[in-house]
């Protein structure tokens, strides 16, 4: 099943029956809301002519951003990624309106996410993020990363008071965190366009073997080494809240054989994946208490990422990943 989605805004029959007869994709057999994730509203949509994703944009999501997503999914698919293909409409275009709100149809991709990803699982994904990186290479439009560390202490100041009432004491480990990644962030690290949401819930496999990618509505134009960072915290901690490095490893020796790293990149890796963990910490922190009421919607616990962070802090100088043992 698809992930990382939610429903927010229901649809009518007719209101998708007025929006199918924008696209050349059949008639509808099948539509049913998708019950998870915090972003976006998401339906499954057969038709006679197959199966698809209905997205209806709504949240973070600025609709100025939507040519960057859509584009970029049609240009991985076109370079030979296996991702979700944005559907045209008969005007041509990628992006379509339901209840003044931006949406699209993207093909739905076969295959199955992995709640509990092994090591051979990491590897696997290490080598999809890496392809995911040169297939990338040359897409024309950029956009910033709007969630990327210089945002993290502006996100922090509206949340002292949530992060206090979530643990005590946390709001000043966390301004702590804070200034020691403004102060050993690194820089001028090789970049490029990344995914920036890589985790196990957008990663499809087919048995064991890597199959697709979805949901990029925060891909943007980073380190690419910090999208490793993203992915070894979603893909390398156990439930008990340990790091596996076994896993980590894994998942670094598998993006490498497709682009190896810098040394500046491998010695980064700590350090950004404690950034990494502060991002979600602070987006979940923040969705902790904002998700409407009557969502069908599971806002996603940000203490998860406060004991990962705790890792990263307890040990500074955590393994480079990808040495090997």
């Amino acid at each position: 099943m698809p992930a990382a989605m939610a429903v927010y805004t229901d649809i009518s029959d007719e209101e998708l029956a007025q929006l199918l007869a924008r696209y050349d994709l059949g008639q509808a057999q099948t539509f049913k809301g998708i019950a998870e994730g915090v972003e976006n509203s998401n339906f499954l949509l057969e038709t006679d002519r197959g199966r698809f994703i209905l997205t209806i944009y709504e949240r973070r999501v600025d609709p100025d951003d939507l040519p960057f997503f859509l584009g970029l999914m049609r240009w991985l698919a076109d370079h030979d990624y296996p991702c979700a293909t944005p559907m045209p409409g008969r005007d041509g275009e990628l992006i379509q309106r339901v209840r003044g709100k931006p949406a699209a149809i993207v093909g739905f991709m076969p295959g199955l996410s992995v709640r509990r990803p092994t090591a051979a699982h990491c590897r696997q994904a290490g080598e999809g993020l890496a392809r995911l990186h040169l297939a990338a290479e040359g897409f024309p439009l950029r956009r910033a990363n709007d969630l990327g560390q210089d945002a993290w202490a502006p996100l922090f100041a509206g949340l002292k008071g949530a992060a206090e009432d979530l643990k005590p004491g946390l709001a000043a480990t966390i301004a702590a965190d804070l200034d020691h990644l403004t102060a050993h962030w690194p820089a001028d690290l090789p970049a490029g366009v990344i995914h920036a949401d890589y985790f196990p819930d957008n990663v499809f496999f087919q048995g064991d073997r890597f199959a697709a990618t979805i949901d990029f509505y925060f891909a943007c134009v980073d380190a690419l080494a910090y999208d490793i960072a993203v992915a070894l915290n979603a893909w390398c901690f156990e439930a008990d809240g340990s790091f596996n490095i076994t896993s980590a490893r894994a998942l670094v020796a598998g993006y490498e054989t497709h682009r190896p790293l810098s040394d500046a990149e491998r010695s980064a890796l700590p350090i950004l994946a404690h950034g990494a963990a502060m991002r979600f910490f602070l987006t979940r922190l923040n969705d902790w208490g904002a998700t409407p009421a009557g969502a069908l919607v599971r806002p996603k616990d940000p203490l998860e990422y406060e004991r990962k962070l705790a890792v990263h802090r307890s040990a500074a100088d955590l393994v480079l990943f990808g040495d090997q043992p």
